[in-house]
């Protein structure tokens, strides 16, 4: 479940499916229903993920387009093994952004935002 770190900072822990599916379908709607203005920076931490389907990736691509249209960020952290694998087969390295842990993408959003501020 989306969790706020900050007024500008949502962190998501993600677990293995079926929550997989329905947390990024919660996350996505919540984003949606937001004004563009409202909508925050996102922290995926995928520590407790170990494989992506192809729906889950698309999921994945849905909220990164929301956070785009709104000029927001979102990390990847903590990626296992067996996700990073589908990332670089699929090309997705090159298209998400990753952090090593949950506390380092948090730690990287917060810079940036002192950086714009």
């Amino acid at each position: 479940m989306p969790s706020d770190w900050s007024e500008n900072i949502v962190v998501c822990d993600l677990r293995d499916e079926p929550d997989l599916s329905e947390e990024l379908n919660e996350l996505h709607n919540q984003l949606a229903e937001r004004a563009s203005d409202q909508v925050p920076n996102v922290v995926l931490n995928m520590g407790d993920v170990s494989y992506l389907n192809s729906s889950n990736i698309a999921q994945l691509l849905r909220v990164r387009r929301r956070l785009i249209e709104t000029a927001r960020v979102m990390k990847l952290a903590s990626v296992a093994d067996g996700v990073w694998s589908i990332m670089l087969l699929t090309g997705l390295d090159k298209v998400f952004e990753f952090t090593p842990d949950k506390a380092t993408a948090i730690a990287s959003l917060q810079i940036g935002e002192g950086a714009e501020g």
